[in-house]
């Protein structure tokens, strides 16, 4: 990343990471407290997003020679950025979800685009706009790069109509995919119908249509398929691992407040299965620090992939076990609104749903029956 330091214009001081976590953290009780009205209402956590700007965390992707904190785009940020999205999901997997999709992106331009783009990537982190990756092509218009317009459409986009700066993956005339940052306003291009998930109501999840957006050069971040080169594309799961750890520390926490504010926590088989849901949650935090410490430490690529896909089925796996027994404690008020219990074990349950979990499993399997566990 060959840019020179003097050309970017610094911000204010930025926080160091242990005031960044004390705020974040601080936020928790609030935005555990209005995700309920956004998941009623199915609208974007707004104030979340704001709040996190204002504590500095979305500038803190941005490198630390450009005056940022360096997690996500620098490699010794790993266990920090591993907290941060954790603390995150535990307050609300919507924002969660938002962030992680926030910092890939940054790392993304930071590991492909031109000095210049990485330049202007970085004075509107530091301005505190919000970024997303928008890759899930949309079947019936499929989003290309015709010359220097685009045409088609993405899916299953996150913060439509909030993110102002998209990083988007356009087919071109040979097939590959081309990665290109858009500059959107707010609410442009962005329809919200299409979003029925039970889960996830407050994500600003649609369609953008792109139809006649100009793409010039100067847009472009890398080359044909980037996007996909491993061990980032697969190795970057564990991020999303992270979010998830947080919603699971979200639902443990939601658990004990009922089970304890009922009395009920004397019950000897409530007893145990509370003791196997700790257990759940430490095994997903353990497996989420080390897939972030081998995807990061400079690991060889298959390794990175193949353990990243391993964590990817442990932590689906410990989190639907874990839903199942909160549900069985609780009963019918895991399935009752507004109780936080229900919104987060959908939320949780949503979430889960990654691409191809089956096939990320099996090429795991391959590559350990030929290779020692790390």
């Amino acid at each position: 990343m060959d840019v020179c330091i003097a050309e970017v214009a610094h911000a204010a001081a930025p926080p160091t990471i242990g005031s960044l976590l004390e705020a974040v953290t601080a936020l928790l009780p609030a935005m555990q407290t209005r995700a309920a009205f956004h998941d009623m209402a199915a609208s974007f956590p707004e104030t979340d997003v704001a709040e996190l700007r204002a504590a500095g965390a979305l500038a803190a992707p941005v490198p630390r020679v450009f005056g940022g904190l360096g997690l996500g785009t620098e490699a010794t940020g790993a266990p920090d950025l591993a907290r941060l999205l954790r603390l995150v999901g535990r307050g609300n997997l919507v924002v969660g979800r938002v962030y992680e999709g926030h910092v890939n992106a940054l790392r993304l331009v930071m590991r492909h685009g031109a000095p210049a783009q990485v330049r202007a990537a970085v004075a509107d982190a530091l301005a505190g706009e919000l970024f997303a990756v928008w890759n899930t092509q949309a079947s019936d218009a499929p989003l290309v790069l015709d010359g220097d317009r685009l045409h088609g459409a993405k899916v299953l986009a996150t913060a439509a109509g909030h993110a102002t700066r998209a990083l988007v993956t356009a087919d071109l005339p040979d097939g590959a995919r081309q990665m290109i940052l858009v500059r959107l306003a707010p609410g442009e291009r962005a329809d919200l119908s299409e979003w029925t998930a039970r889960g996830m109501r407050g994500s600003a999840t649609g369609r953008v249509t792109f139809d006649g957006m100009r793409a010039p050069a100067s847009a472009l971040i890398g080359g044909p398929d980037d996007y996909i080169r491993q061990p980032d594309f697969s190795g970057g799961a564990w991020r999303v691992l992270a979010v998830l750890a947080g919603g699971l520390d979200g639902l443990v926490e939601a658990f004990r407040t009922h089970l304890v504010g009922r009395r009920r926590d004397g019950d000897p088989h409530q007893q145990a299965r509370a003791g196997r849901l700790f257990a759940l949650q430490n095994t997903v935090r353990l497996w989420v620090t080390q897939a972030a410490d081998i995807a990061e430490a400079g690991a060889d690529d298959a390794l990175i992939v193949a353990f990243t896909d391993l964590a990817r089925g442990a932590v689906e796996a410990a989190c639907v076990e874990a839903v199942s027994l909160v549900e069985r404690s609780v009963g019918l008020h895991a399935f009752m609104r507004p109780e936080p219990v229900e919104r987060i074990t959908r939320d949780l349950e949503t979430y889960l749903r990654q691409p191809a979990p089956d096939a990320a499993l099996t090429g795991a399997a391959r590559y350990f029956l030929r290779a020692a566990l790390p």
